[in-house]
């Protein structure tokens, strides 16, 4: 078990180095999650949908709030069909759109579409509704605990560890791990945006889970993570986070930014 702080989480970086062995040094960071429940805000939007870009601004201008949650953007292929092709989209993000609004009870799956800890958030674009319901949502005592570590293993590869545990276990607890990336660019040439310069931020790259919870509300797993040529490190991190399986509640979410 891991102690609990007062912040929402915190990052640790350092460089550990083995002393007189001769042993190259391996850069390390790793992070936890507070007492209090961190909100996740995940995006739904498309470069084919001519709507999603103000989304897109939105979703970037949030990750520098104070108190604006852990927030991942999930492009999605069923715009493609238009004549330009998302090359950060991929069906199982789509899936997992549709998976989060049926466990919400909902049919209604659409772009840009926000969804606030498992649930749909129609007033994302309302500074003040938005800032009032996650600030209320997060002086939540957590219902979750999480904490990650990275360890560079040489050549671009990496080692991922996570350890997540819920005070109050129950069947269908699973953790999900995304790899985001920030500072991306794309010139449309096709579609609702053509011609446009689209920027993106939090954009999943790759994805992980769901992984089971023990029936004790435990997880323990470690594993070789070896991140795409086309990704930069420098603008790229980890996000965690514990979710009912069952009805798509997100208890606990947790961002580590790569150790560079």
């Amino acid at each position: 078990m891991f102690p609990l702080t007062p912040q929402r989480g915190i990052a640790l970086c350092a460089a550990l180095i083995a002393p007189l062995t001769g042993t190259p040094s391996a850069q390390a960071c790793s992070a936890q999650s507070g007492a209090t429940q961190t909100a996740l805000v995940e995006l739904y939007t498309s470069e084919g949908c001519s709507s999603c870009p103000p989304a897109d601004r939105w979703l970037s201008a949030l990750q520098a709030q104070q108190g604006g949650g852990v927030s991942l953007a999930f492009h999605v292929d069923y715009w493609d069909y238009l004549g330009w092709r998302d090359r950060f989209a991929a069906p199982r993000y789509s899936q997992r759109q549709r998976d989060q609004v049926a466990a919400a009870g909902s049919r209604l799956v659409y772009t840009p579409q926000v969804m606030l800890n498992g649930r749909d958030f129609r007033a994302w674009s309302d500074a003040i509704s938005f800032a009032s319901t996650i600030a209320t949502q997060q002086m939540r005592p957590a219902a979750a605990r999480i904490q990650l570590e990275l360890v560079a293993a040489g050549n671009g590869r990496w080692t991922l560890r996570l350890d997540a545990a819920s005070p109050k276990p129950r069947p269908g607890l699973q953790a999900h791990l995304a790899l985001y990336e920030n500072g991306l660019t794309s010139s449309v040439a096709a579609g609702e945006n053509r011609g446009e310069r689209l920027k993106h931020d939090r954009v999943v790259r790759d994805w992980i889970g769901p992984l089971a919870l023990d029936a004790n509300g435990r997880l323990h797993t470690e594993r070789p993570l070896t991140p795409g040529k086309d990704v930069d490190l420098r603008h790229a991190g980890i996000v965690a986070f514990i979710q009912d399986g069952k009805n798509g509640e997100v208890l606990q979410a947790l961002d580590l930014p790569f150790c560079n």
